[in-house]
């Protein structure tokens, strides 16, 4: 059996709770997530089983889910963070790109980030991404420290629901309203 620490099973636990998270807010008709698959081409399939056994990426991918909540549209993407410091490495360029254009249209995006030996998830707004992105880009550091985060934006666990980010984006709301 492999290790499920592998590179292709990272954040799998995290996109599970984010996707029965997404599930129970539609049921409570708060709003409607979906995940956007990572689109692939198969390379070798199995004939009997007709499974995949290989495949590349197509494209890069953009974000990770997209939807309406009440009327806004929001995009986000799900990351991990194992320590107290955050690598912009794992946010790409096309990502960036996507966020700021679905910003431009009126929507809103964010990342949601696991801290994962902290058993904290935090909704990272994409006004401070942006800025720790492009202090990256001018020569600065290439990451974010734990205590370089929002205080407001750690999403306190709330019964029945698993990543409440709905939370985190009504202060979201809030702030752009200022």
């Amino acid at each position: 059996m492999g290790e499920w620490n592998s590179r292709g099973l990272r954040g799998s636990a995290l996109e599970e709770l984010i996707n029965l998270t997404n599930e129970r807010y539609r049921e409570l008709g708060l709003a409607l997530i979906q995940k956007i698959p990572t689109p692939i081409t198969p390379v070798e399939i199995e004939k009997r089983s007709r499974h995949i056994t290989l495949a590349y990426f197509d494209k890069k991918s953009t974000v990770d889910y997209i939807g309406a909540v009440q009327g806004v549209p929001v995009c986000f993407d799900a990351k991990e963070c194992a320590g107290d410091t955050f690598s912009l490495q794992n946010v790409h360029p096309h990502q960036m790109a996507f966020m700021e254009e679905f910003e431009r249209q009126q929507g809103i995006a964010f990342l949601l980030v696991s801290y994962t030996q902290k058993e904290l998830y935090y909704y990272l707004r994409f006004e401070k991404l942006k800025e720790f992105y492009e202090r990256s880009l001018n020569g600065g550091r290439k990451s974010f420290r734990f205590d370089e985060t929002e205080a407001g934006f750690f999403l306190p666990k709330v019964n029945g629901i698993f990543v409440p980010y709905l939370n985190g984006l009504q202060k979201d709301l809030e702030l752009r309203e200022k």
